[in-house]
């Protein structure tokens, strides 16, 4: 799993690349979490488009950053997120909460 982190304006983007598993999604939440406690950015976009597969593990992932940019006071949303992701995610619910683009 790559973790690539980049500021676009006045937002924080981490581009996730590769699979996002158990092991994957442990490493991201770790480092998400760090940079989110850092920067306290405005708005974060998780980009999913570099993820080929995505199992629940991944739902774990796109929802504690959520939780951690609403106890910021930030906006979050996802990006790129390929069809199985996006499957697994509605199937979650998350389409309810969270802004997809």
């Amino acid at each position: 799993m790559e973790i690539v982190q980049k500021r676009e304006g006045g937002a924080l983007c981490i581009a996730l690349a590769g699979e996002l598993g158990h092991h994957e999604a442990l490493d991201a939440m770790r480092v998400i979490g760090e940079s989110i406690g850092e920067g306290v950015p405005r708005s974060v976009v998780l980009d999913l488009s570099g993820v080929g597969f995505m199992d629940s593990s991944g739902i774990a992932v796109v929802l504690r950053t959520f939780q951690a940019c609403q106890a910021a006071g930030g906006h979050f949303c996802v990006r790129g997120a390929c069809k199985q992701a996006r499957r697994v995610l509605d199937a979650a619910g998350l389409d309810k909460l969270i802004s997809f683009i």
